[in-house]
């Protein structure tokens, strides 16, 4: 049929825990106030106590975006040998690899692969499940603050 998705069979899927998702590259894990919420409860301190502590500002244009911090060699501030927040994760990394940036084309499914032993491999997982991962990235509001007053 025209206009499908190239994953309207769906995609190969399993998570081998290896981690090159959490470590060793910059990146920005944006959250959400239902994120930092979550994981503040886990750590049982206050929200904002947990975002001087865990978060950074990053600046997409006219705004921040509250990102995780990482530790010094680019490990994602919760691993420790594998994720220490697994079961409280942000949105962001509960819905890997089925990112708009991963499953826009076949090429870019493709190139996430040569990254990623996990997929392509295990569980398939149905169209409709992408794009509900796909639409629940798109319906979370991140936290994000205007920027005002500044020259570039």
């Amino acid at each position: 049929m025209l206009n499908q998705p190239f994953y309207a069979g769906g995609l190969r899927f399993s998570c081998t825990q290896c981690s090159s998702c959490c470590r060793h590259e910059s990146g920005f894990v944006f959250l959400s106030e239902k994120d930092v919420s979550v994981l503040a409860a886990h750590k049982r301190i206050e929200y904002t106590d947990f975002m001087r502590k865990y978060c950074r500002w990053v600046r997409e244009g006219w705004e921040e975006r509250l990102s995780l911090t990482e530790k010094p060699n680019f490990d994602c501030i919760f691993w420790d040998g594998d994720c220490t927040v697994y079961q409280y994760r942000p949105l962001q990394c509960r819905t890997f690899p089925f990112w708009q940036s991963m499953v826009s084309s076949r090429g870019a499914w493709a190139a996430a692969a040569r990254d990623c032993p996990g997929i392509n491999r295990g569980a398939a997982h149905p169209r409709e499940e992408i794009e509900a991962c796909l639409a629940g990235r798109e319906g979370e509001k991140l936290i994000a603050r205007t920027i005002t007053g500044e020259k570039f």
